[in-house]
């Protein structure tokens, strides 16, 4: 009798042993996502965040609810200082901001909040270099063409805080191919518009827009312009006889300073639609939400609703917008000093 009390108690032991522990609840289970926009609903950047909300949510494991919440104001500036100064690092609050913010941090804008290097990079949804058209019955059909013209070409621009000033201050600084930049547009529709009725003959502005949008896909059709340089490290491939800056640059031996220069205006296209959370993030919840946006970037259901709307992806990693954001943010004096001559400083 003892010998079995001994052997059903070995054998209750074994089952309590062996028995599989509760599943635990993942973290974002019946919780909500919500991504900060730095601008007014139905811009672009606004487009990208609600496109990824309808999706992402499916990729993360708890399937949280995802939304939008705008905040526009200074130029995404507040946003950006929210998502960094006052949002908590919970995994909870993603942000969609203008790619070129990091400039105001470079030349030391008081308005900065934040270190651009410190955000956690959750992806980027497309990359998309400038590009710079120009009328195709104007005089300037290569950039030596502007080089050694006597009266440089006119292009539009809506401000001198943007790339569609900053792209041809740049050409002239690196490579003295100078050009007239008329700012004072309202929007890009009214540059194009003058660039149709010939008060101007350029314009810069990103690949993305100038392959999706009217009117340049009339033009380009009937041959009214023609793409003059663009902005990447390495050719699009939409624009494969295209030069890029680099190599432009390449050709006329522009020093390092200049080099630099250009690689922290341009990568803003790398940066184009980024998506970030506040600094500090425990690791595993960093790895939580890239997954997500990763898998996101590949579902079939995401791409298209994104064909739908007319929306570019070309994702970039949470790690690999990281390792940009390090580079464009180490630069010598010299070249901060030059990016500070080019915006007005």
């Amino acid at each position: 009798m003892k010998n079995m009390i001994v052997v059903l108690c070995s054998f209750s032991s074994l089952i309590f042993v062996t028995r599989p522990a509760p599943a635990q609840t993942p973290y974002f289970q019946g919780k909500t996502i919500t991504i900060v926009v730095g601008t007014l609903s139905g811009d672009l950047y606004d487009l990208y965040a609600r496109n990824l909300a309808l999706f992402m949510g499916r990729h993360i494991p708890g399937n949280p609810n995802v939304i939008v919440q705008n905040m526009p104001g200074a130029g995404h500036m507040i946003a950006a200082n929210y998502i960094y100064t006052v949002a908590k690092p919970d995994g909870l609050t993603l942000g969609a901001i203008n790619a070129g913010l990091y400039f105001q941090q470079l030349v030391a804008r008081e308005e900065v909040k934040f270190d651009w290097t410190k955000y956690t990079w959750v992806g980027n949804a497309t990359k998309s270099p400038q590009v710079l058209y120009m009328r195709s019955d104007s005089p300037f059909k290569t950039i030596e063409d502007v080089r050694s013209a006597k009266e440089p070409p006119k292009c539009g621009t809506t401000g001198t805080s943007n790339m569609g000033y900053f792209v041809p201050k740049l050409l002239e600084a690196t490579v003295a191919a100078k050009f007239n930049v008329v700012s004072g547009y309202r929007g890009g529709s009214e540059i194009d518009l003058a660039v149709e009725r010939g008060e101007i003959q350029c314009r810069s502005l990103s690949s993305e827009a100038y392959f999706s949008r009217e009117p340049f896909l009339s033009w380009r059709k009937r041959g009214f312009a023609r793409e003059l340089v663009q902005g990447g490290k390495i050719r699009d491939e939409k624009l494969p006889n295209t030069p890029t800056i680099f190599e432009v640059m390449d050709k006329y031996k522009t020093p390092d300073v200049g080099r630099r220069l250009a690689t922290v205006l341009l990568a803003s296209g790398d940066f184009h639609r980024p998506f970030l959370a506040p600094p500090h993030m425990l690791p595993e919840l960093v790895k939580i939400v890239r997954d997500g946006f990763n898998k996101t970037m590949k579902d079939p259901d995401f791409l298209a609703e994104a064909k739908k709307k007319r929306l570019d992806i070309n994702p970039t990693t949470g790690e690999e917008v990281a390792a940009i954001a390090k580079e464009v943010m180490t630069q010598p004096q010299g070249v901060i000093d030059q990016l500070k001559i080019l915006m007005g400083k």
